[in-house]
Parts: C-alpha cells; structure tokens; sequence
C-alpha cells in the first residue's frame, strides 16, 4: 500500500510544479518519492540477485512500473517527449537501481519516435551502468529496438565488442536480440559471435548466450537450418556457459549433440 500511494504522491507533485519544473528537479521529485515508497526489507533481499553490492530502495518491478507509466502519461501530455528524455537522462544518472530502472520505464515502448539524437545519448548511457539489471532494461528496452528499426545502427554494436568496459560488450549481444526475434541479423550474430566466444567475462558470456538463444528459438520456429548448425560448428571454442545458455531452448537430443564436444 505504501507503494502505491506514494506512487499517487509523486504524480500529483509532478502535476503541480511541471509548468516551472526544470527536468533536474522533476527528476529530484521522483527520487524522493522513490526512498519514501521503498522497502528496506525488499531492498536486502534484491541483493541476493547480484554479485557486486548495489543500492536499491527495494522496489517491486511491477509497481515501478505501474508508477512510472502513470507519470509517464502525465509528463507527456503537459511537457512533451523532449522533456521527458531529459527527466529519465538525470534519473539514469543516478547510483540507485530503482532510479536507473524508473527512467527506462518512462521511455518504454516510446522507441519508433525516437531518432538518432536519442540514440547517442542512449549509447553514453551504457558507461553510467552498474548493473545486469540496468544493462538490460536500457539495451534491451530501448537501444535494441531501436537497432532493429535502423540496421544501420548494426555498426556500432562492432564497435562496442572490441571496448574493454564489460557492458559495452554486454550491450553488443544484447543490442540484436529484438532483430533476431524478426529473424534479421544473422550474418551479424554471427560475426559478434565469433568475435567474442573466447570473452573471459561471465556477464558477456551470458549476453552471448542469451542472443544465440533467442537465435536459435526465434529460428526454430521457421526451418531451424541456421542456428543449429553454427552451434555445432563453434562448440570448440565457445565458452561453456555461452554454449550452454544458447541450448536452453533447443530438443534435449540436439542439446546433447552441441553440448557433448562443448569445452568444460
């Protein structure tokens, strides 16, 4: 119940001041109301999904996004697109997981109106990163969509899998999940793939292997004669979780077959 009304509380603030709001203080709002609204209790227990140590205000995904989706409206309707892109910049900013995760929630599903203005800014985004969860609510939600809108955009995915930040590499694989659900991509699936079967990263491991599967489920469901065969042709040399996550999906027989030569 706390949630919920302080979710109420932050759109009527919102309402109030957004004729001379700048987006910082908008964005300010929307912090508070998020400490307020959190739950200490959650918050230890979202700890348990990550490795590293994280801040959290132990918010439940569902009723943030229920809120951020009320005010998204609201923001929208009173201020326009733009400012909404500049609330969620100076949210993403933020060391906070619910913070990071509120400004996706506020773009969500907003990708065809978006250019390649809002494109570079997502992009600097990836260096603000703390997270899996942050990673893939941005590359996933917004930046993937986007790639498969404009394939041209297909290059800079190239140029993330050579940089040393580990979310940028992350954010390669996952960038053409969206295109390899249209079954797009998959010359350029191909090449990331083999361009990073050897990455000592587990988080990039796991991006690899969550876009070969989407790969090979997406593929499956047409004539499945382009993805099994590339499994079999690198289980060699890809690590043992990419091989593994990328046959989740796949025939118990055909996992066993990719996964029998697969290095251990």
């Amino acid at each position: 119940m706390k949630r919920e009304v302080t979710a109420n509380r932050l759109k009527t603030r919102s309402s109030v001041a957004q004729s001379v709001a700048t987006p910082a203080k908008v964005a300010d709002q929307i912090r508070r109301a998020l400490k307020d609204g959190g739950s200490a209790e959650h918050a230890a227990g979202v700890q348990w999904f990550f490795k590293d140590e994280i801040k959290s205000h132990g918010w439940y995904t569902a009723d943030l996004r229920r809120s951020a989706v009320r005010l998204r409206r609201e923001l929208r309707k009173e201020r326009g697109l733009e400012f909404l892109v500049e609330v969620s910049d100076h949210l993403f900013s933020s060391s906070v997981l619910e913070e990071k995760i509120a400004a996706i929630f506020l773009l969500e599903k907003l990708d065809a109106e978006f250019g390649d203005r809002e494109f570079k800014l997502f992009e600097s985004w990836i260096d603000r990163i703390n997270s899996w969860a942050d990673h893939d609510g941005l590359v996933h939600y917004l930046i993937s969509p986007m790639v498969a809108a404009k394939p041209a955009r297909t290059k800079n995915v190239f140029r993330w899998a050579k940089s040393p930040n580990r979310w940028r590499r992350r954010a390669a694989c996952v960038a053409l999940i969206r295109g390899s659900r249209a079954k797009m991509f998959f010359p350029e699936i191909t090449k990331l793939s083999n361009s990073l079967l050897r990455d000592e990263d587990d988080m990039v491991q796991k991006g690899l292997g969550w876009l070969l599967r989407e790969t090979a489920k997406f593929d499956a469901k047409f004539d499945a004669t382009r993805t099994v065969p590339y499994l079999m042709k690198i289980r060699g040399r890809a690590q043992r979780l990419v091989s593994r996550t990328a046959c989740e999906t796949l025939p118990l027989a055909v996992r066993k077959r990719i996964l029998t030569l697969a290095p251990s």
